[in-house]
């Protein structure tokens, strides 16, 4: 016996080393929140490295971009199980184990999605054994995942944050508030200051020219074109100028300074003069006491430096005098003024120059604490529309709260379609926060006021609305300010990750699946299984992106769109290439109607609509009509746009909403106007297409899971736990096949009108006799005469089918003999 024990010990001993002892995840629940924490396995070997199992060159990008900051592991509280394997196992309630390899839900208002994975190790009797790793190759699902509806849980506002993360997000040693300036920008890096009003002593080439040189404006990728990083001047010597024509009497009290941005040269302007002028002949320098101010500039070419005018000057005109610059680089800069534009006397109608809107909202930048404040008073004010929940937290602690609209809010209602804006995903990117805080405050006022419009939109529509995906990002931007935070300071997440390349990279697993497979029948177009692998602790998975993931899975959302800045365009799907080009048009099944949703927003915004207006950066979008599919701007793998619509059922686009990340709070009533239209449109779309119930014939009972797909559109989507579905198409005639386990399919034609609702297509589907006996089988109950004779009947047919099929094989065997028998005897 000893020996055998020994011998047993060693295998496994010999089994651990080869292979590595894998773990359960386990599930844990928050006792603040409704929210579950996935605590992820040490992964094998086969899932390390680039995050695919794969040898083909694809394989050279890992699950998230990173910055240079930090990137923590997920911690390792794992403990393995009996069986050392990879099943999800809950650590409250049933022990069943679940066939997939999912996020768990943090609320759960629908049934699960349906997924299978290739799983790297497989086990036997008790024993791991290691298997040899292959490419995930959605099929067809074999079994499927069920879960209890339950609900995220209602936020108390009232509460105070915890002291620990007030201790880690707000140093108290540090500054809360951002500076405070006494007058606002001009406007160079909102194109507010045209082409037209900025000129320069010289400059290099055209892309070098003065209308380069305002704040934070980011060059192509290749210096030498049009759109390059700075004004330049043309020579090296202290007479070179940039100046400003603010076109009015204007109090100059500050100026911003930034070096060249360009990934091949190093230049910026270490100090600087200021002269001011009235008339572009006489100048006046900005003096300190007695002598000329010389003003510090720059150390780096990214990090802006603020240089504050001993006393404010006023003038029409403002000049920029480089003094020093880099010694091995040359006289280039990035600027933006701040001013105050004083009252002009010759004006009798000073109210016709406003610029701004009517709406009375809390146009103000709202760092994390003030978020929670106007969030509340939102509620406190329409209480029977609206709920604030989160989904979990940030790596720092703070909450990712969420504001429900609705007229039932807490509860999805059968055939209303769930809705969702998603903002501050790169927490620097800040309008969209403001927007969707806006947006909040706008819809209770309106639906107070019986806008019946708004009232129509409340009433039929579930609205979800998530003003920071990464607040912990938005912290560290705040605190630098609108004007000083650069291009890039918050953009990413506390542990350096970019969460619009962190989602799991189905793309990859869908095209492989299509190379690989050769029978296509068994290949899948929707609900794709996450790779195991991007839920290991080595996977770089931000929580936040967790978080969201979580919330997709549970919530069957139709339409979402996430908000960025930097930019003005609307993109969609796929945002990522096939072959890791750098950029090509990537469509999907849907092109269509994701074009229909993109020219959506953009035709009704107010400034991606003008004819007139400037590219932002180093992209003329104008030529696309502002918008564009992601892939053919450039390759984003990872992104949430692709991974909602592979893995949900929910339609994504991303919508850059301004070329200034951070706009100073002088510029949020604009800013909300411009973008107000389009919020309120691209929410009504969700109403487009085809809706309904799938409902068991005889039970009149909701199907969960059954699969809806239209002819000629290779991506299908299924129906909630309820039964109900959503299909967004765009108008036309379509051919609709609903299919369901254990149930016959059924198969109508459905019309989509161009109005603004819609069509309603049911579908009542019958149970399968198989699946009639196993029901009536696992009750305990007699089997009814009808379906004895139907299986019977059956059997009768699939014993005929097999006859005819012996029959004809014996048929064609006689029939081969008899020509062999004849070929013989002709031979002889």
């Amino acid at each position: 016996m000893a020996p055998t024990v020994i011998l047993l010990s060693l295998l496994t001993f010999i089994i651990v080393l080869v292979g590595g002892v894998t773990t359960s995840p386990s599930l844990k629940k928050s006792a603040t929140t409704a929210s579950y924490n996935l605590n992820y396995t040490q992964p094998s070997s086969s899932a390390t490295g680039s995050g695919r199992a794969r040898s083909k060159p694809r394989t050279t990008s890992a699950y998230g971009n990173t910055s240079p900051a930090k990137v923590s592991r997920l911690s390792k509280t794992a403990k393995p199980t009996e069986a050392t394997t990879r099943a999800l196992k809950p650590t409250e309630g049933s022990t069943k184990r679940l066939r997939a390899t999912t996020f768990k839900p943090t609320e759960v208002t629908s049934r699960a999605p349906k997924h299978t994975t290739v799983k790297p190790f497989e086990s036997t009797k008790g024993t791991t054994k290691a298997v040899k790793p292959t490419a995930v190759k959605p099929t067809l699902p074999a079994t499927k995942t069920t879960t209890t509806p339950a609900r995220f849980n209602t936020e108390d506002l009232n509460e105070n944050i915890d002291k620990n993360v007030e201790r880690k997000v707000w140093n108290t040693k540090e500054s809360e508030e951002p500076p405070v300036f006494e007058c606002p920008p001009l406007g160079l890096e909102s194109l507010k200051v045209k082409d037209s009003q900025i000129q320069a002593s010289s400059y290099k080439r055209t892309g070098l020219g003065p209308h380069r040189g305002r704040l934070n404006i980011q060059s192509g990728v290749e210096d030498g074109d049009i759109y390059d990083g700075a004004w330049c001047a043309l020579y090296k010597d202290q007479n070179q100028w940039l100046q400003i024509d603010a076109k009015k009497l204007t109090k100059f009290t500050a100026v911003i300074l930034q070096g060249r941005s360009s990934i091949w040269s190093l230049d910026f302007v270490e100090t600087f003069k200021v002269q001011v002028s009235n008339d572009t002949i006489k100048w006046k320098p900005c003096m300190n006491g007695t002598e000329e101010a010389v003003f510090e500039g720059n150390q780096d070419s990214e990090t802006p430096v603020l240089a504050v005018l001993p006393e404010p000057a006023v003038a029409q005109y403002i000049r920029i005098n480089p003094q020093t610059w880099f010694k091995n680089g040359t006289i280039c800069l990035r600027a933006e003024i701040m001013g105050c534009e004083l009252p002009d006397p010759n004006n009798i109608y000073p109210w016709q120059a406003e610029e701004g809107t009517k709406d009375k909202l809390d146009f103000r930048h709202h760092n994390y604490k003030e978020m929670r404040k106007l969030m509340k008073s939102v509620n406190e004010m329409c209480p029977d529309i609206t709920r604030i929940y989160s989904i979990g937290k940030s790596y720092m602690g703070l909450k990712l709260y969420v504001m429900e609209i609705s007229d039932n809010p807490g509860k999805h209602e059968l055939g209303e379609p769930e809705f969702r804006y998603v903002a501050g995903m790169h927490g620097n990117e800040v309008l969209g926060r403001e927007l969707l805080l806006n947006l909040m405050e706008y819809i209770c006022q309106e639906y107070k006021r019986e806008n019946q419009r708004i009232v129509h939109l409340v009433k039929e529509t579930r609205i979800h609305l998530l003003p920071s995906m990464n607040p912990d990002g938005y912290e560290m931007a705040y605190k630098k300010g609108s004007e000083l935070a650069g291009w890039a300071l918050g953009r990413y997440s506390y542990e350096g990750i970019d969460m619009n390349h962190n989602f799991a990279d189905l793309n990859t697993v869908m095209w492989d699946a299509i190379e690989l497979e050769t029978d296509k029948s068994k290949l899948i177009n929707h609900y794709f299984p996450i790779p195991e692998q991007y839920t290991s602790e080595d996977a770089m998975v931000a929580p936040e992106t967790r978080a969201v993931i979580s919330w997709m899975q549970t919530i069957p959302f139709v339409l979402s769109a996430n908000l960025h800045g930097g930019e003005l365009v609307v993109t969609y799907p796929f945002d990522m290439t096939k072959d890791w080009a750098p950029k090509e048009h990537t469509p999907t099944p849907d092109e269509s109607f994701f074009r229909w949703l993109a020219t959506a927003y953009a035709s009704t915004n107010h400034v991606m609509s003008n004819p007139d207006r400037r590219p932002c950066h180093n992209e003329d979008f104008l030529r696309y009509n502002n918008i564009i599919n992601g892939a053919n701007w450039h390759t984003v793998p990872g992104s949430m746009n692709d991974f909602s619509y592979l893995h949900t059922n929910c339609f994504e686009v991303t919508v850059e909403l301004s070329c200034d990340k951070f706009p100073h709070a002088s510029e949020l009533p604009i800013e909300w106007e411009n973008n107000k239209e389009s919020l309120i449109i691209y929410m009504e779309q969700v109403h487009r297409g085809i809706k309904g119930v799938v409902k068991d014939k005889d039970t009149e009972a909701g199907i969960a899971d059954a699969i809806i797909k239209v002819d000629d559109i290779d991506h299908h989507i299924r129906s909630a736990f309820d039964g109900d579905y959503w299909r967004l198409l765009n108008p036309g005639d379509y051919d609709i096949t609903v299919t369901a386990e254990g149930y016959f399919p059924a198969k109508r034609s459905c019309r989509v009108e161009y109005e603004h609702y819609p069509t309603i297509c049911d579908f009542h589907l019958t149970k399968t006799p198989k699946q009639r006996l196993r029901e009536i089988l696992a009750k305990g109950g007699k089997i009814p005469k009808d379906l004895q004779l139907r299986l019977r009947q059956m059997r009768i047919r699939k014993l005929r089918a097999t006859t005819k099929l012996i029959n004809q094989r014996r048929a064609s065997q006689q029939r081969r003999a008899s020509q062999q028998r004849r070929a013989r005897g002709a031979h002889n």
